[in-house]
């Protein structure tokens, strides 16, 4: 799944922005989860804000939040505010998971999908970035991240 449509921004959530288009005064948005329909509590707060501005409740199936009262509102939040830290938290155990593996040499990252060395040889035998685009079929932006390159 492409990570604009999983990773903490709205960006590229194309139908959540159509349903909250579609939604009129006096309509009800109801969800199963809070954490389905944002991704942290920054994003949670915009939307509740445009819902709100609108007059459309907001309404949780499996979380006690009804945003037409007080008390909803207060839970909305704190179930936000959690969210975020669980998602915070759990970006910390992978950055530490990744640099111990980093540390132990299991972790090397992603394979490369293109021969950096030939890349650089071509470049040393003299032909612009142009020519090796040519031979190699890889993108100007790549060839010059290759070219750029401190260690590989």
């Amino acid at each position: 799944m492409d990570q604009a449509l999983t990773g903490p921004s709205r960006e590229g959530r194309k139908e959540l922005d159509n349903l909250l288009q579609f939604l009129r005064a006096g309509d009800s948005l109801v969800v199963t989860r809070i954490n389905r329909l944002a991704r942290s509590i920054s994003d949670l707060q915009d939307i509740v804000r445009y819902l709100e501005d609108k007059k459309i409740s907001l309404i949780c199936t499996q979380q006690p939040i009804d945003t037409s009262n007080a008390a909803g509102k207060m839970f909305l939040n704190l179930l936000g505010v959690f969210a975020q830290f669980e998602t915070e938290l759990r970006r910390e155990r992978q950055l530490e998971g990744i640099a111990k593996a980093k540390a132990e040499g299991i972790y090397k990252g992603r394979k490369q999908s293109y021969d950096h060395g030939r890349v650089k040889q071509l470049k040393a035998n003299g032909l612009g970035v142009v020519e090796i685009m040519r031979q190699t079929g890889i993108s100007k932006t790549h060839v010059y991240r290759i070219l750029n390159k401190r260690c590989i």
